[in-house]
C-alpha cells in the first residue's frame, strides 16, 4: 500500500498534549505552547491538556504518566529542555519511558534547523518515542524551533503516525 493510500486511512482528529518545560514561563506567556494548541486546533485536533512544568524530570515524567492515563492523548509535544544544559532534562525524563524511539525525528529535526540557524543547530537534542499508544515529542521550547518541527514534521503525519501505534 502506497503511502498517500496508507495516510488516507489515519484518524484526522488526535488528542493532543502540551507540555512546555519552562521555570520562568506561566500558561498566559507559553508563546510555543499556545502557539502549538491554536496550530494543532486548526488542524482539527483536540487538545486534551496544556501545562507548564518546571524543569524537574520527576515531574516531566509524572505529567507525561498523566496525560497518557488520565486524558488519554494520543500524541503529546513537550517543548523546551532539550539543550545541553544542566538544567535540560526533558530528554532525560521522557528518553526511558519509550518502548521504540522515532529515530529519523531528531535529525530530521536538525537539518530543517540547521538550514535555518547554521550550526547553532548542534545544540538541540530533539527526539521522539512511543510510550504504551502514545508518540512523545520532545523539542525545543523557542517559538521558532516549535513551529519548524510542527509544521514540517510533526502535523504532516501526526494522523499517520498515531495510526501506527495503535495498530495491533
Amino acid at each position: 500500500m502506497g503511502t498517500k493510500k496508507h495516510k488516507a486511512g489515519a484518524p484526522q482528529r488526535v488528542k493532543v498534549g502540551i507540555v512546555s518545560v519552562s521555570s520562568t514561563r506561566t500558561l498566559q506567556n507559553d508563546k510555543s505552547g499556545l502557539w502549538i494548541g491554536k496550530l494543532a486546533r486548526k488542524e482539527g485536533h483536540e487538545v486534551v491538556l496544556h501545562l507548564v512544568v518546571p524543569d524537574d524530570a520527576e515531574t516531566i515524567t509524572r505529567t507525561v504518566l498523566e496525560a497518557v492515563r488520565d486524558h488519554k492523548a494520543e500524541a503529546i509535544l513537550l517543548t523546551g529542555g532539550t539543550g545541553i544544559s544542566s538544567k535540560d532534562v526533558t530528554i532525560e525524563a521522557v528518553r526511558p519511558l519509550f518502548a521504540k524511539e522515532l529515530t529519523a525525528f531528531g535529525p530530521l529535526f536538525s537539518q530543517l534547523s540547521f538550514e535555518q540557524i547554521d550550526s547553532a543547530a548542534l545544540l538541540s537534542r530533539a527526539t521522539a518515542g512511543v510510550f504504551e499508544n502514545t508518540i512523545l515529542f520532545c523539542m525545543p521550547g523557542s517559538l521558532k524551533a516549535c513551529k519548524l518541527a510542527c509544521q514540517a514534521l510533526i502535523f504532516p503525519e501526526l494522523g499517520h503516525l498515531v495510526k501506527h501505534i495503535q495498530e495491533t
